[in-house]
C-alpha cells in the first residue's frame, strides 16, 4: 500500500504522450513526487526522519526522477544493489520549479548554450544537471518519449535533503506487489502512481530544457 495516488497503468499510458520530451509527475497546487532508491540504511533512515541524512552523502551528486516508471528501470524495480528501498519524496512545488530553471544539461546544446566552452563554463558549476533519456515501459523496452532525470550537489542538494520536503514515503512494498505483475505480464493488473505532463509556469525555462508542448 502507499498514500501516493495510483491508477491503472493501461489507462494512464493510453493518455501520455507517445514521443517528444516531457516530465511526467504525480503533483497538486503545492507539492511534486518525486522518487530515489538507495540501500537500505540510507533509505529507511530518510523515511524515518522525513530527511536525508545518517549515512546519505552531502558531498556527491544525487539523481531525482519525478516519473515512477523511469525510477523502476534505473533500479530495475528495486531489485539491483544499493537501489532496494524506493522513497516518494513530496517536495514543495515552488522548490522544483526552481530546481528545474537551474538546470543545466548534461550534453552540450549549440542552439542553448552557444560555444562548447560557455557550455562547460556552466555545468563546472552547475548545481543542478539535466538529462533526458529514453523512457520505458515496465517490461523495459524503449519509447520513443524521453523521461527527465535531475542531478543536485552543493547547496541545492543540501535545500532539498531537508527544507524543501513536506515527506518522504517508503513504497518498497507497493514497488515489490507491482514487480510480480510486470514478472508475470499481467499489465492489466499493473498499478502505477497516478501521473500527468507536468506544466511548466515558465515558457522560457521549458524551451531551455527543450519541453515538447502538450496538449
Amino acid at each position: 500500500m502507499t498514500s501516493l495516488r495510483t491508477e491503472a497503468y493501461r489507462s494512464q499510458t493510453a493518455r501520455w504522450p507517445q514521443a517528444g520530451r516531457h516530465i511526467l509527475a504525480q503533483y497538486d497546487a503545492t507539492t511534486v513526487v518525486v522518487y530515489q532508491a538507495y540501500a537500505p540504511e540510507i533509505g529507511r533512515f530518510a523515511a524515518e526522519h522525513g530527511r536525508f541524512g545518517g549515512p546519505f552523502s552531502y558531498e556527491r551528486m544525487s539523481w531525482i526522477k519525478p516519473n515512477f516508471l523511469w525510477m523502476m528501470y534505473r533500479s530495475d524495480w528495486g531489485t539491483k544493489r544499493d537501489q532496494e528501498i524506493t522513497l516518494a519524496v513530496r517536495l514543495r512545488r515552488d522548490a522544483f520549479d526552481l530546481i528545474l530553471a537551474e538546470a543545466v544539461h548534461s550534453a552540450h546544446l549549440p542552439e542553448v548554450y552557444g560555444s562548447e566552452a560557455a557550455w562547460k563554463a556552466r555545468l563546472a558549476h552547475a548545481q543542478v544537471r539535466l538529462q533526458w533519456d529514453p523512457d520505458h515501459a515496465p517490461g523495459g523496452a524503449k519509447l520513443e518519449r524521453r523521461a527527465i532525470q535531475l542531478g543536485l550537489r552543493g547547496d541545492f542538494l543540501r535545500r532539498y535533503g531537508h527544507p524543501w520536503i513536506i515527506a518522504i514515503e517508503d513504497i518498497s512494498g507497493f514497488v515489490e506487489e507491482q514487480r510480480a505483475h510486470r514478472l508475470a505480464g499481467r499489465l492489466d493488473e499493473l498499478t502505477t502512481p497516478a501521473e500527468e505532463v507536468y506544466p511548466l509556469a515558465d515558457a522560457a525555462v521549458a524551451a531551455r530544457l527543450g519541453v515538447a508542448s502538450w496538449p
